[in-house]
């Protein structure tokens, strides 16, 4: 049994707090994880905006009670406060990622803002978006990213086009979906989060659900948040991981997935927006 953590940074208080907590278990179990960091702004405050208007957002931020997952600072960021620079604060932070052996990847130079509304932006905003997150990961790693993960699954074919010139990537992990796949007229590999966030499900639903994915043989790419699992989950995910681990699951970076299944026929696909059960977005499925 093969699996893969995809762990996503989205806030500030996600690289300063989550992050640490998270390489400190990792380090016990001898785990290696795939880190998806936000380089630029925290405007998480803006998210007050979709309180307002979507009933989605404004039911899942009761049932997660997103104000004990982010902390009521972080939802000020972006508007009574300014917005704190994320992975670029955090040098240091990030050098370590890659000294124990974590892969890094760009998700995002302004998470809020690209989830809020990508399809209302320009082709000329997409891609200054992406020379910024890209310029700062080099910055900070002295390398290209080889990989994306879109905040919030959300992802458009403008900025397929734009990340594929730019990037060039060796995968990408955009979508929710069952299995790997290539997409249609890009052959870009697609690494898709198989299985739900606690934040979607509730914690005693995403325990039951991956034990299921325990028993049942394929690999599976597990999304996380250092803001979740790496605040106040920590010590659920720490009691799923021991067990998964002592189990014989086999954890594996999602590079490493990646540059296997360059060997093997995969299907080619195209997908698109929908709703999914616990989203207040719609995702790339």
């Amino acid at each position: 049994m093969k699996w893969g953590l995809k762990i996503d940074v989205d806030t500030y208080q996600g690289m300063k707090e989550g992050v640490p907590r998270l390489l400190e278990i990792l380090e016990r179990y001898k785990v290696k994880a795939t880190f998806f960091l936000s380089f630029g702004p925290d405007a998480s405050g803006l998210a007050v905006f979709q309180l307002l208007k979507n009933p989605r957002f404004w039911k899942k931020a009761l049932r997660s009670q997103a104000h004990r997952l982010y902390g009521w600072k972080t939802a000020l960021y972006g508007t009574i406060l300014p917005s704190p620079l994320i992975a670029l604060s955090f040098p240091s932070l990030v050098r370590r990622l890659v000294e124990e052996g974590h892969e890094v990847a760009l998700h995002a130079w302004d998470h809020r803002r690209w989830q809020d509304s990508l399809p209302k932006r320009s082709e000329e905003w997409i891609r200054e978006w992406f020379e910024k997150g890209v310029h700062a990961f080099e910055e900070l790693l002295g390398q290209s990213p080889h990989a994306f993960g879109a905040p919030g699954w959300v992802m458009d074919e403008r900025s397929l086009r734009i990340v594929a010139t730019l990037i060039n990537p060796l995968y990408l992990s955009c979508t929710r979906a069952e299995e790997p796949f290539i997409y249609e007229g890009f052959e870009i590999l697609e690494m898709p989060s198989d299985l739900p966030c606690i934040e979607e499900v509730g914690i005693d639903a995403w325990k039951d659900m991956l034990a299921k994915a325990e028993v049942d043989g394929r690999r599976h790419i597990l999304p996380l948040h250092a803001e979740v699992e790496g605040g106040r989950w920590k010590d659920e995910f720490e009691e799923i991981l021991k067990r998964l681990v002592r189990g014989g699951t086999e954890f594996q970076t999602l590079k490493t997935f990646a540059l296997e299944l360059r060997q093997s026929p995969l299907p080619k696909r195209w997908p698109e927006l929908k709703m999914i059960p616990g989203r207040a977005f719609p995702c790339l499925v």
